[in-house]
């Protein structure tokens, strides 16, 4: 890390299409084991620790790969929108979900993560100033309510709502803020260094907190527990957001937010395979009926792109005097393909 400048450096790279979706699905291959994970290790490990030691642990990863880099702090506007970052997934999302698997099975969760992608699509919206098309929200809403119907013909659904589905959609609320705050941030900072430095900006919380729960219950637990929380600290809190952070960056954050979608289904399998949950063939049958959804969303065109990433002036969509439209349209095209801060290596 250099101190001298509080500048930060952006890496310039060439995006080949589709690069921010590769990405995306990516990172939710990695954040669907993530409940299963979290259920295994708050089986014997007290939740408290479980939600605040991987983040420490994550963080000591994030400085030795910060440290390597030498990657530039960031400036004081990047700081305060890493602290939304950090509020978000590296606080928010690890210690509700934490407390609700107490009590709740990881299949149960997956209900309430289901509308994790259309949280993002809002906080994109609200944050980073997307306007995603008509057809996005439809194709969006179908993904969602196929979701949620094979979860109720599969009976994870119970009808009723506890303090563990309040948890679990407090979770849900603050993650798609984080996602979107720092797809948005990745833009400036690359996927890898914004992840990293909200880990780092979050140690004065979670330091703390992980030494308190770890000396009223002393951790104590089996292999399976530790594999999990293992997982958790390396990919769920550290490398997942590697790729998921560049392919929000690259793709635009409501777009690629929706390959969440699966993420659900995905979950189940994982629950099966980690928990010994029984899959259904109607998983397959969903399964393939949402990645439908998430195509057609993927295909969806105009208000959903991102912003002008560094490098690309605010109006490089926009036609000179006397150049046709199109022109415009792929001078900006081509910007936003060349000119992507990020560092996933």
């Amino acid at each position: 890390m250099t101190a001298q400048s509080s500048a930060t450096a952006s890496t310039t790279i060439t995006v080949r299409p589709g690069a921010g979706i590769a990405l995306g699905a990516l990172g939710v291959l990695a954040f669907s084991m993530s409940l299963p994970a979290t259920r295994v290790a708050v089986h014997t490990l007290d939740p408290w620790f479980v939600a605040f030691g991987r983040a420490v642990g994550a963080a000591l990863l994030a400085w030795a790969y910060l440290r390597l880099t030498g990657a530039p702090r960031p400036t004081r506007d990047q700081w305060r929108r890493l602290s939304i970052v950090a509020l978000g997934v590296v606080v928010g999302f690890p210690l509700f979900t934490s407390l609700a698997l107490t009590t709740q099975t990881s299949a149960h969760g997956a209900v309430v993560v289901t509308v994790l992608p259309a949280m993002t699509a809002v906080f994109a919206v609200l944050r980073a100033g997307e306007r995603p098309p008509p057809l996005f929200w439809i194709a969006g809403a179908a993904g969602l309510a196929l979701v949620l119907a094979f979860l109720a013909a599969s009976g994870s659904m119970r009808g009723t709502l506890s303090l563990a589905d309040l948890f679990l959609l407090a979770a849900v609320v603050l993650c798609g803020l984080g996602y979107a705050e720092g797809g948005r941030l990745a833009r400036d900072l690359g996927g890898a260094r914004t992840i990293c430095w909200a880990l780092l900006l979050s140690l004065p919380v979670t330091v703390p907190v992980t030494v308190v729960a770890a000396l009223l219950h002393r951790p104590q637990g089996g292999v399976a527990a530790w594999t999990g929380f293992g997982y958790l600290t390396a990919v769920s809190m550290f490398l997942g957001f590697f790729a998921w952070y560049a392919g929000l960056a690259r793709g635009g954050i409501a777009k690629v937010g929706q390959i969440q979608l699966v993420q659900p289904v995905l979950t189940l399998i994982w629950s099966a395979v980690l928990l010994g949950e029984a899959v259904t063939p109607g998983a397959l049958v969903v399964a393939g009926a949402v990645l439908a959804c998430v195509v057609l969303i993927q295909r969806t065109r105009g208000g959903a792109t991102p912003a002008p990433t560094l490098g690309e002036p605010a109006s490089a969509g926009r036609p000179t005097p006397g150049e046709p439209a199109s022109a415009g349209r792929d001078r900006a095209g081509h910007a936003g393909d060349v000119c992507v801060a990020d560092e996933v290596s």
